[in-house]
């Protein structure tokens, strides 16, 4: 079965972490690249070992990434 999950890359230092808030699963990678690369290494993994009971509480159905306008200080 194919999932679309979001994933949020940051640089850190040197290299970059993915995160899949929807599971609250993370990874990291020298690059871009890397770094999506690994964390659907790490997603595939969760979903081929987690009970199912496990992968229904930790899935968030809804995610959505939005950016917030504040103002200067």
């Amino acid at each position: 079965m194919a999932r679309d999950l979001t994933a949020v890359i940051t640089c850190e230092g040197d290299g970059y972490v993915a995160w899949c808030p929807a599971l609250d699963i993370a990874s990291q990678g020298d690059t871009v690249e890397a770094a999506r690369a690994n964390l659907g290494e790490a997603l595939t993994l969760f979903f081929e070992t987690a009970p199912e009971t496990e992968i229904s509480e930790r899935l968030k159905p809804d995610v959505f990434v939005t950016q917030v306008e504040i103002a200067d200080g």
